[in-house]
């Protein structure tokens, strides 16, 4: 019993300074070169938002807001983390934010736009629904079930909660494109299309 419990413990404090010692690499903040080694991080963020490190959840906030300013997207959609000094691939089960809060604000910048919707993901994290955050809606093929999702920043997109969705579906319009009833919203001036609400 007492083997077992001090090898637990001593996996724990190994996994403690493999986590220290990448928050150190991300806090140094250098150029990054292309010679940057590749290293497995085994960190991985699960469908909730929860990110994880060697599959136990990393529980401070402010250390998950750090890494995921280093989070970049690939063209093949895989997700690295970047450091000033290596870089390791991580696993992201489906978005790597969640958009947890919206909110219908004025804008001060053109009138004509009226109102738009201001969305606050799951690390604090502010975008405005428009043309540079654009959201988007897909069509789960078996469930037909809605997959709604906003552009955070540099590919890496926040999927909008069902909660949230469903706030944006009460104030919704209806359009009709191609002789087809959309619902959607207006923001920054562009229709986004939350689903269509009859078909032929």
């Amino acid at each position: 019993m007492y083997c077992r419990i001090a090898g637990s413990y001593k996996k724990a404090k190994s996994s403690d300074m493999e986590l220290t010692e990448i928050t150190k690499q991300v806090e140094r903040r250098a150029d990054l070169a292309s010679s940057i080694p590749i290293k497995d991080f085994e960190m991985r963020i699960a469908k909730d938002g929860v990110w994880y490190h060697q599959g136990t959840p990393i529980k401070r906030l402010p250390l998950v807001k750090l890494f995921a300013s280093v989070l970049l997207k690939e063209q093949d959609d895989s997700y690295w983390l970047v450091t000033p000094v290596e870089k390791g691939m991580i696993e992201v089960e489906d978005a790597p934010f969640l958009a947890v809060e919206v909110e219908r604000v004025t804008s001060n910048e053109n009138e004509s736009f009226g109102t738009n919707f201001s969305f606050r993901t799951n690390l604090d994290e502010f975008v405005i629904c428009g043309p540079e955050n654009p959201l988007r809606v897909n069509i789960d093929p078996k469930t037909q079930e809605p997959n709604p999702y906003i552009l955070v920043r540099d590919g890496l997109e926040a999927k909008i909660t069902r909660s949230v969705f469903y706030e944006l579906i009460d104030v919704a319009n209806e359009r009709i494109i191609d002789g087809k009833r959309f619902l959607g919203i207006w923001s920054k001036g562009i229709f986004f299309q939350l689903g269509q609400i009859d078909s032929d």
